[in-house]
């Protein structure tokens, strides 16, 4: 029998009706479901989404400032969200940034984070410590289901893979870059492909991009009948290296190497570019079919700084360089249910702040026997806080690069040559301070020095890489040893 709810201070010492006293109870019933609802929906995890492009740079969206083609798809992404103009990239290539991404720690501090990138076919077996907590597992550990879909490239089997570092599951490439049709790494001429699917080789007709969303699509499908949080990483290969858009598998059959120095042009970027917006648009589409784009946190960003036909206006620099063009990336951030549409935001970001700052969007933290180096920047995102002076430091041992960012300020070194730039004033990093602000040069370069000591120490057998002269017209000078 249900309880009749006492009469309120406007009934008292009115005679009730059975009808009025239902009607009473049920509204009663209905602002508890609601107020239940509501709680739930406040303490409910959201869902993550990392989309991470491959070799993108800075301005290669129309959103930030692209004019030759456009993305629309994540330039509505961005008009939803948090859009960030002072992102960067832990490293200037790519597995030195998916170490500290993954761990929410420079990867110095990594034997792994050494390499600049990881070589396929290294006897020195590089890859993350299955004893070391990382994004994946910790998130795991409070309830996700985890997917990657795409890219690892943070070690090889037997002893190294996705599902050892956190990962439920595993669809895509292990090693750096693979042809988008052939889904061959192209080291040896007996490349099977570079394709899996959890630890076991698969074979799947397709270009690359499409295949990655397609799978995406499908996880995400797959986890929404679930009903739990879930963490799936999309790490798109496009628009790295080889230069081949949807269409070119002509060129997949002629390109002899990969890294395809006589092939590619700004066109052929600018189709692959637009490929990955509409995998993305897919993406989108699949959480908004299932209900879930209110509560599910969507990252797009890239790996380090674009390459060749990129556009890194207005920095100069590229991948494989510390100048602000080969480390300064694109970020999105959208999240309905927390986030102001159409924010942008100065906070200085890097990549192992997304570790942080999706645990604590989770309800947990890292683990405090692996302290992060990175920043929550759920202040930024939710609340447009006011941006946080920060101090942030690179190494890239080709030509002895190193940098460090202090408020508005950069230190440079490239081999014996060293700078003091005003980043946010001169983002070309022409005006070179140091003789002018000696005392700044000088503790900053203290600094560096400093944070330095605590890192690893430079290994010389580890792998560094850099373009040459006699293979990218504007790196002349940069002579083979």
């Amino acid at each position: 029998m249900r309880r009749i709810p006492p009469a309120s201070a406007s009934t008292r010492g009115r005679k009730i009706t059975r009808r009025q006293a239902l009607k009473t109870a049920a509204g009663a019933t209905t602002a508890a479901a609601i107020t239940l609802t509501t709680a739930a929906q406040t303490t409910a995890k959201p869902n993550i989404v990392y989309i991470m492009a491959d070799d993108l740079g800075y301005a290669d969206l129309s959103c930030y400032g692209r004019r030759d083609y456009s993305t629309p798809n994540i330039d509505r992404l961005a008009a939803s969200g948090v859009k960030f103009m002072q992102a960067y990239a832990n490293s200037s290539v790519c597995s030195a940034t998916r170490t500290a991404l993954i761990t929410g720690r420079y990867q110095y501090r990594l034997p792994i984070g050494l390499e600049e990138p990881i070589p396929t076919g290294s006897r020195r077996d590089p890859g993350i410590p299955v004893e070391h907590p990382t994004l994946p597992s910790l998130l795991k550990k409070a309830g996700y289901g985890t997917t990657l879909v795409g890219k690892w490239h943070l070690g090889f089997l037997p002893n190294h893979s996705p599902l050892r570092n956190g990962y439920d599951h595993f669809w895509g490439i292990r090693s750096g870059g693979v042809d988008y049709f052939t889904h061959k790494s192209g080291i040896a001429s007996t490349d099977s492909g570079d394709l899996w699917e959890e630890d076991v080789k698969v074979e799947k007709a397709g270009y690359m991009t499409d295949l990655l969303g397609d799978h995406a699509v499908s996880v995400i499908n797959n986890y929404a009948k679930t009903k739990a949080p879930f963490f799936v990483s999309l790490h798109f290969t496009a628009p790295h290296w080889p230069w081949e858009a949807p269409g070119d598998e002509a060129e997949s059959q002629r390109v002899r190497s990969l890294f395809d120095f006589d092939g590619g042009s700004i066109k052929t970027f600018g189709r692959m570019v637009t490929q990955l917006d509409l995998q993305v648009g897919r993406v989108l589409k699949a959480l908004d079919t299932n209900g879930l784009a209110n509560n599910t946190i969507v990252i797009f960003t890239s790996d380090n700084g674009g390459e060749r036909f990129a556009d890194t206006w207005p920095f100069t620099g590229k991948k494989l360089e510390l100048l602000e063009g080969g480390i300064r990336i694109p970020a999105i951030v959208r999240w309905p249910k927390q986030i102001r549409p159409g924010t942008i935001t100065q906070q200085v970001g890097m990549s192992m702040d997304w570790m942080p700052t999706l645990l604590a969007a989770a309800g947990t933290a890292p683990d405090p026997a692996f302290p992060t180096d990175g920043m929550n920047l759920l202040p930024a995102l939710t609340q447009n806080a006011t941006p946080v002076a920060r101090k942030l430091f690179w190494r890239f041992r080709y030509n002895a690069q190193k940098a460090m960012r202090d408020g508005d300020m950069k230190y440079l070194k490239i081999n014996q040559n060293t700078f003091l730039f005003n980043v946010v004033d001169d983002p070309l990093e022409r005006a070179n301070l140091k003789g002018r602000q000696p005392e700044v040069f000088a503790r900053m370069v203290a600094e560096y020095n400093a944070w330095e000591s605590t890192m690893l120490p430079e290994d010389p057998a580890a792998n560094t890489t850099t373009f040459y002269d006699d293979e990218l017209a504007d790196h002349f000078g940069n002579h083979r040893k």
